[in-house]
């Protein structure tokens, strides 16, 4: 546990995150989550009952793919220009660190997408009860993506070509999450929900032990 005067810095450096996020490439994974939807159509056909059948698979596909975007802004840069070190050196632990960076990349990247995923489903041609399943495995789903970003960023950092690499890593670590949150989008009543819910809990509980390891070896 870090000393009592080093919590603010936890705040702070929420904040930092989620301020340099929003101010900066935030929108991109927005843009591509919606360029996905957009594309969807086309690919498919303009038939309103395929489109409404594979609109739940197909919004968390585009999640899971936007996911990848900001992977090597959020610790690359700060390892990079010395960041970490001082923040290990104020007191901070690594555990904290990647907690922080969790928590912040969560905020810019959750709650925006939910809001991004109602003009996809308008796009998909989604009915209200769709929109509101898909809606909820993307609320329980999202800080689980955000975990595996952030674990995947801090296992990468400072690596040649980390960008193809945090997406051979990522991608089929978010599997189980893929296959409950689009099994609990098309029917709620199959237990798939509690699982996503528990895959997520997983990841969100266990990536601030894995990124603190990795970024406490990557200052050795």
């Amino acid at each position: 546990m870090a000393p009592a005067g080093a919590r603010p810095l936890i705040v702070r450096l929420i904040l930092r995150d989620l301020r340099r996020s929003l101010g900066g490439g935030a929108w991109l994974p927005l843009a591509f989550f919606l360029l996905v939807a957009m594309l969807v159509p086309f690919a498919v056909g303009p038939d309103p009952r395929l489109l409404g059948r594979i609109a739940p698979g197909m919004l968390w596909v585009a999640a899971l793919t936007a996911a990848l975007l900001p992977v090597e802004r959020l610790i690359e840069p700060d390892r990079a220009s010395g960041v970490i070190d001082q923040l290990a050196v104020r007191g901070l632990l690594m555990e904290e660190v990647a907690l922080a960076k969790l928590v912040a990349h969560w905020l810019s990247f959750g709650p925006p997408l939910l809001l991004a995923a109602l003009p996809a489903a308008a796009l998909l041609g989604m009915d209200g009860a769709a929109l509101g399943r898909t809606l909820l495995t993307l609320a329980i789903g999202t800080p689980g993506l955000a975990a595996l970003a952030v674990a995947v960023a801090s296992l990468t950092a400072g690596l040649p070509r980390s960008g193809a690499l945090a997406a051979l890593l990522l991608l089929p670590l978010a599997i189980p999450l893929l296959i409950f949150a689009a099994g609990a989008a098309g029917d709620p009543r199959a237990g798939a929900l509690a699982l996503e819910a528990a895959v997520s809990l997983f990841l969100v509980v266990g990536t601030p032990f894995l990124a603190g390891a990795a970024l406490r070896m990557g200052r050795t």
